[in-house]
């Protein structure tokens, strides 16, 4: 039998919410009432640029970006669209999940900060 234990450190919070925000041009994921990460993106035919990802301060480090990036994606893999990441975030999310490859238009070059 296995047991698993986590940290007191390590907290679920089922209140989580991730939604696509049409009129801000962004991927927003909530914790309760409170807005925690955002990705900014230009919704251009055929393609979405993703082109900045913030997180709130309190939010930082539990890595809520990542789930909101794998949202995002699939998000856009399902609407039939490529993906061009010139967020340094979603680049480096890109090329640590190669799933996404197929879908992907990379930019000439690595956005500052990749």
């Amino acid at each position: 039998m296995t047991e698993n234990s986590a940290a007191t450190e390590d907290r679920f919070n089922p209140d989580v919410t991730t939604t696509r925000n049409d009129e801000l041009h962004c991927y927003e994921l909530h914790v309760g009432a409170q807005p925690a990460v955002r990705i900014r993106f230009i919704d251009r035919p055929g393609h979405i640029d993703f082109v900045h990802t913030d997180t709130a301060e309190a939010f930082q480090g539990r890595g809520l970006a990542k789930v909101l990036a794998h949202f995002a994606l699939d998000d856009v893999v399902a609407a039939g669209k490529r993906i061009i990441p010139n967020c340094p975030f979603t680049y480096r999310y890109l090329r640590k999940h190669d799933a996404y490859n197929q879908y992907v238009d990379w930019p000439e070059r690595p956005p500052e900060g990749a």
